[in-house]
């Protein structure tokens, strides 16, 4: 057996839709945040930036109801199973904020294994952005042999630093700059997820 430790991305990696975009839907906001969602996976402008602007789009939606949409958002079916069946060894690393997502790693069984952005609440809204995540920078920290998978710009940095990284594009095309740092990629989950299981 390796002791290889898998690390996912969310958005249209883990979820079948981006979730910033989806969520954005609901105050008619879509073509704004699909605007900056496109240019920071194609690497146009830094994830920290963008993903600032895209909090300040959504201020206004209470957290309640922003996590009831990203927990009813619907999954690859077969890199969900993987990650609840090995959730011992997989990590979630996302931009995302912590109190967005936290129903959806419940239910994943990753509620101790995701590294992600961080707000303070008050009163059922965000009252501030406590940190970004660095996706690079937090892949540094593993010690163990690691599996990377993801679609963005911004998992470009973790798949450098990876054994093995994974360009998943069965949601949407892979960036180009993740592109030309990855081993390999798939453009469909099961045939991703038999790959992922023959390294277990």
């Amino acid at each position: 057996m390796s002791d290889y430790i898998f690390l996912f991305d969310l958005d249209s990696t883990i979820t079948t839709k981006e979730i910033l975009p989806t969520i954005s839907q609901k105050i008619g906001m879509l073509e704004e945040m699909r605007k900056l969602t496109e240019a920071t996976m194609c690497g146009e402008l830094p994830f920290r930036t963008s993903f600032l602007k895209r909090v300040d789009i959504l201020r206004d939606i209470k957290v309640s109801e922003i996590r009831e949409i990203v927990a009813n958002i619907p999954l690859n079916y077969h890199i969900a199973n993987f990650i609840s069946d090995h959730s011992e060894r997989c990590y979630i690393v996302t931009g995302n904020l912590d109190v967005w997502i936290s129903d959806l790693m419940l239910e994943l069984n990753m509620r101790s294994h995701v590294y992600c952005s961080r707000a303070q609440v008050k009163d059922d809204r965000i009252k501030q952005v406590i940190s970004v995540i660095d996706k690079e920078l937090m892949v540094k920290q593993f010690v163990q042999p690691l599996v990377v998978v993801g679609d963005g710009d911004n998992d470009s940095g973790m798949a450098k630093y990876a054994d093995i990284a994974i360009g998943f594009g069965g949601v949407r095309n892979i960036a180009s700059s993740l592109l030309r740092n990855i081993d390999y990629a798939f453009y469909d989950d099961k045939k991703c997820v038999d790959f992922l299981v023959s390294l277990l």
